[in-house]
């Protein structure tokens, strides 16, 4: 952090919950131009929140709205992060309380992500649009290396979702559990995970079980960001919305609700939607201020 520059104001936000007692927290801090890496890196330990968001100026030519453009950049309490989707919503909350609904376009690492703002019956909505998004096989020593971890056997996955890597902004391995009791047992070797994590370049492990055809409760072990679980994963969202339609576990146009953060103690809910001809994938929820 710079010495001769003020210390920013730091806003707290959950996101993909209206109540403060929901969702997944962030820091947001509005103005971080006074800020460097790692000072970015001193506030979001600071919080412990898996994530916290830090916007500056948008760079030349990023187009959107006069004044609702900005560079958006996410530090973990461990590191920085190409892009997170709880943040972004966060984020896009609290500009919308400031400055009203409407378009805001964010500049991140991993691409632009334009976000819709809209209010709707006294709660602020955002929706993510992600940057175009892939999926690739992971090899077999990995799969049995991230199943050792997780102290899952193999015979507990759903053999109707085959385990992928996923990307949408960030790398994500996902993996279906057969039933809902073998979601809710996690207990992770954390170290184990983070190592194999760290080499594959993932962000987190989107963990799903499927309770409908468009209904789905997921979580997200996180240890490289040096937390175990994270509350509400919009970027892994994001990829399992690719995931589930290329491998045509969904239509093509299809509205999916994931829920997350019940383990936790922190009840979510994100959408995902997924539009015919466009190949990105759109991610919404309500947010709160945490007081």
């Amino acid at each position: 952090m710079t010495t001769h520059a003020p210390r920013p104001e730091i806003l707290r936000y959950t996101a993909f919950s209206s109540s403060p007692e929901g969702g997944n927290p962030a820091g947001v801090v509005l103005d971080a131009t006074g800020l460097d890496d790692a000072g970015m890196l001193a506030v979001a330990a600071e919080l412990g929140y898996s994530e916290s968001a830090f916007l500056t100026a948008p760079p030349e030519g990023l187009g959107g709205p006069d004044g609702r453009a900005y560079t958006i950049r996410y530090f973990s309490p461990k590191a920085e992060v190409p892009f997170c989707g709880h943040a972004t919503i966060a984020t896009a909350v609290a500009l919308a309380e400031r400055t009203g609904p409407g378009e805001l376009v964010f500049a991140t690492r991993a691409g632009t992500v334009p976000v819709a703002v809209t209010e709707e019956g006294g709660a602020i909505r955002a929706t993510l649009t992600s940057v175009e998004p892939h999926t690739e096989e992971i090899a077999d020593a990995d799969l049995a290396e991230a199943l050792a971890a997780l102290d899952w056997p193999a015979a507990d996955l759903d053999p109707a979702f085959p385990p992928r890597i996923a990307f949408a902004g960030a790398r994500h391995l996902v993996l279906a559990a057969a039933t809902r009791a073998r979601l809710a047992d996690l207990a992770y070797d954390f170290a184990r995970l983070e190592a194999l994590m760290h080499r594959l370049d993932l962000t987190t492990v989107q963990l799903v079980w499927r309770e409908s055809a468009t209904v789905f409760h997921v979580r997200d072990p996180f240890p490289v960001g040096g937390v175990v679980e994270d509350p509400a994963t919009g970027a892994a969202a994001a990829a399992f919305g690719a995931y589930a339609r290329e491998l045509g576990l969904v239509p093509e146009d299809a509205v999916l609700t994931l829920h997350q953060g019940a383990d936790l103690g922190r009840p979510g809910e994100l959408t995902v939607t997924l539009r015919t001809g466009d190949p990105r994938v759109h991610v919404g929820g309500t947010g709160a201020r945490i007081a």
